[in-house]
């Protein structure tokens, strides 16, 4: 890039021969949100968050929810929150998990470290919601600082990939893998189902399948609505059949928690135990109640072991 270009992203840009991050410190608000909302069901299940972004993003999703933040360019709808300024209302709040969430965190690598950082220092978690088309060159030192994410599986085919994010569905394989090999990051997933495109049965079955095989049974998997929006706001919203169908198809694969999001499904947002069946976590809305799980994350009735942090 030229001086004084900025990046596809937006939040970097090339001054003086380097590239520098313009939105250090800058944030669209800062929020209280319950720790379902990222989603993260099985990361201190009832808890609140204290959730920031910037704006920009490294993928180009037509059918993106937060385009308004994801794709601006407007510096002047953020506000200054230093590191320290973050962490403290946190604390002050008493708030245990601060995460980096509403756009892309890697675009914004920098000012993410030095909050987790800090956070770290108080014993505050920190938590990241991401697409996770990252390098590998950037992931080991990304997630040395993340101790929860939630990654945006997009889709299970890379057309789908190309021609509605700009991006490639392998890198974001590679992180997923990476994640759970490579780290101790509690992981958990979504994939945003937009009808007639990403969710067909034989794309939801090698979906499930890829996980089973390469991330196991345990890894939390979200199935999410798409409601019109930005590109694509003349698409049908996807109905609740479909996120039935796709979590049917999971749990039928042998994936233990699936849970679906963005509609009103009691039933599919609970966690319910592996071994006898018995409703552990009742989720109604952002609204959770843990019923029958014992102090230590076991099931109070067969005493199946839930896999969750707890």
């Amino acid at each position: 890039m030229k001086n004084g270009q900025r990046g596809f992203c937006y939040v970097r840009g090339a001054e003086e021969g380097e590239i520098v991050l313009h939105a250090y410190g800058l944030t669209t608000g800062l929020a209280v949100d319950p720790v379902e909302k990222k989603p993260l069901y099985h990361f201190y299940p009832g808890s609140s968050v204290l959730s920031f972004g910037t704006i920009g993003c490294n993928l180009a999703c037509k059918f993106c929810q937060n385009w308004n933040i994801s794709r601006c360019t407007d510096m002047n709808v953020m506000h200054e929150n230093s590191p320290e300024h973050i962490v403290y209302t946190a604390e002050r709040k008493r708030i245990q998990h601060i995460a980096f969430t509403y756009n892309e965190p890697i675009i914004f690598f920098e000012f993410a470290r030095d909050v987790a950082h800090l956070a770290h220092l108080k014993k505050i978690n920190t938590i990241a919601v991401t697409a996770g088309y990252i390098s590998e060159e950037a992931r080991s030192d990304f997630f040395s600082f993340i101790d929860a994410v939630n990654v945006d599986l997009k889709a299970f085919n890379d057309d789908f990939y190309r021609k509605y994010t700009g991006t490639h569905l392998q890198h974001v394989l590679e992180t997923l893998k990476y994640i759970k090999d490579e780290t101790d990051v509690w992981l958990e997933i979504t994939t945003l189902l937009v009808p007639g495109l990403n969710d067909s049965e034989s794309e939801l079955h090698g979906l499930c399948e890829w996980l089973v095989d390469n991330l196991g049974e345990n890894v939390p998997l979200h199935f999410s609505a798409f409601y019109p929006a930005y590109k694509m706001a003349d698409w049908q919203q996807t109905p609740s059949s479909t996120l039935q169908k796709a979590r049917n198809i999971a749990i039928s694969k042998g994936i233990n928690y699936v849970y679906t999001g963005n509609v009103y499904d009691p039933k599919g947002s609970s966690t319910w135990c592996t071994g006898c069946g018995q409703l552990l976590i009742e989720r109604n809305g952002y609204h959770t109640e843990i019923i029958n799980v014992d102090a230590n994350g076991f099931c109070k009735n067969c005493n199946t072991k839930l896999a969750l942090i707890f």
